[in-house]
C-alpha cells in the first residue's frame, strides 16, 4: 500500500490533519491552533520529519515527566509572535471537573507576601463587619448586595495591570509576552460577573456611590502600587480571589442546603440572566445555582494565574496562551488519539490534502 508523504506541512495541512480526529479536537480548536501555528511559523511550515519529532518529545515528557527540558528549543521551531495578539478563552461549557474547584492555599513567604495576606485579611474584615455579612443567616439581597459591590473592586486589577504593561510596552518598544491580553480578559470577565447579578438586583443610589468612591480610592492606589510592585500586586489579588473562592463556596453550600420555603432555594431553579446564560454557555434553561458555580470557576482561574504571575520574571511568556504550550498540547491528544485508533488509520503519512 502507497501513502502520500508531504515534505512539510502548512497550516492548512495541519488543520486538515487534525479535522480526521474530529473526536478528539473541536472546530473551534481545529480554527484555533491553526492560528497559533500560523503565527508561530510566521505563515511558513514545518517539515515531516521535525512533526513527528515534536510528537515524540511531547509523548516522553508525558510519560517521563522527570526528564529534563533541554535547550534545543520546540523541534516545530516556533517563534512567539502570535503570544503577542492570540488570546482565545472561551468561557463557559466548564465540566464537572472545572467546576468543583479545589479551595487551595498559598502559604505567604517573604514580607511581601505576608503584607498582601496580611491587607486582604484586613479588608476582608472590615467589610464583613460593616455589611453585617454572616453566612448562617444570608438572604438573597445580602448575597446580591455583596457581589455586587466586590465585582466592581474585582474589576479594576485587571484593567490596571493591562494598562500599565500597555504603555510599558510602548515606551520600550518591547514585546509583552501577550500578559495585557489575559488581564484585559481577566477585567472583562469580573465585568461580566456584575452585569450578570445586576440582572437580579438593581442598586440604589447610595449604593452607586458607594461604588464610584470605591473604585476611585481603591483604583487609585493599586495603580500606584502596580507601578512600585507587581509582583505585590498580583500577590495581593491572588489571596483576593482565595476569599472570592471562599465565598462562592458558602453561598452555594447555602442554596443547595436552603430548605424548601427559604428564599435561597429558589435559586436552585430559578433561571439566570440571559446574558449570563450566554455567557457562561449555561444553556436555555441554566438556573442562578449554575451561574454561582460558573462564577466561583472563573475566581479559581483568577486566584492560579495570579500567584503564578506574582512569580514570574519578566519577559516570560503568557502562562494560558503560550504559542508552544498550546500546540505541545495538541500534538499529546493528537498522539493519543493516534494510538487508540484502529490499525488500518494509524499512520499519518497517508494524509493529503487536495
Amino acid at each position: 500500500m502507497l501513502f502520500w508523504l508531504p515534505h512539510r506541512i502548512e497550516t492548512d495541512e495541519l488543520k486538515a490533519l487534525l479535522h480526521k480526529h474530529s473526536k478528539s479536537f473541536t472546530a473551534d480548536e481545529i480554527a484555533e491552533i491553526g492560528e497559533y501555528f500560523y503565527a508561530g511559523k510566521s505563515g511558513g511550515s514545518v517539515s515531516f520529519d521535525r512533526f513527528i519529532e515534536a510528537i515524540d518529545r511531547v509523548m516522553q515528557r508525558e510519560t517521563h515527566p522527570d526528564i529534563p527540558k533541554d535547550d534545543d528549543g520546540n523541534p516545530l521551531e516556533l517563534g512567539n509572535c502570535g503570544n503577542e495578539f492570540l488570546f482565545y478563552k472561551p468561557h463557559g461549557n466548564y465540566s464537572q471537573a472545572d467546576l468543583d474547584i479545589e479551595l487551595t492555599h498559598t502559604k505567604p513567604e517573604g514580607i511581601r507576601d505576608r503584607l498582601a495576606y496580611s491587607a486582604v485579611k484586613a479588608v476582608r474584615w472590615s467589610f464583613d463587619k460593616m455589611t453585617g455579612w454572616n453566612y448562617k443567616s444570608i438572604t438573597q439581597d445580602m448575597v446580591l448586595q455583596r457581589v455586587i459591590y466586590l465585582e466592581t473592586i474585582a474589576a479594576v486589577p485587571g484593567m490596571v495591570a493591562a494598562i500599565v504593561r500597555h504603555f510599558r510596552s510602548l515606551r520600550s518598544f518591547q514585546r509583552d509576552g501577550g500578559m495585557m491580553q489575559m488581564f484585559l480578559d481577566e477585567a472583562n470577565n469580573e465585568r461580566m460577573h456584575l452585569l450578570s447579578f445586576v440582572r437580579m438586583k438593581d442598586p440604589s443610589m447610595l449604593f452607586r456611590a458607594a461604588v464610584i468612591g470605591g473604585q476611585a480610592g481603591f483604583g487609585s492606589a493599586f495603580l500606584l502600587l502596580y507601578v512600585i510592585s507587581p509582583k505585590f500586586c498580583h500577590r495581593f489579588v491572588g489571596y483576593v480571589e482565595e476569599e472570592a473562592c471562599t465565598t462562592y463556596t458558602k453561598i452555594i453550600k447555602a442554596i443547595e442546603d436552603a430548605p424548601e420555603d427559604n428564599e435561597l432555594a429558589a435559586w436552585r431553579t430559578q433561571l439566570a440572566p440571559s446574558i449570563a446564560r450566554s455567557y457562561w454557555k449555561l444553556g436555555e434553561y441554566g438556573t442562578v445555582l449554575e451561574l454561582m458555580y460558573a462564577v466561583r470557576a472563573d475566581e479559581a482561574e483568577h486566584r492560579d494565574v495570579n500567584h503564578l504571575c506574582s512569580e514570574m520574571k519578566d519577559g516570560m511568556q503568557n502562562p494560558i496562551a503560550n504559542t508552544e504550550e498550546k500546540l505541545n498540547t495538541m500534538l499529546l491528544k493528537y498522539a493519543k488519539d493516534m494510538m487508540d485508533r484502529s490499525p488500518e488509520v494509524k499512520d499519518v503519512k497517508n494524509v493529503k490534502v487536495a
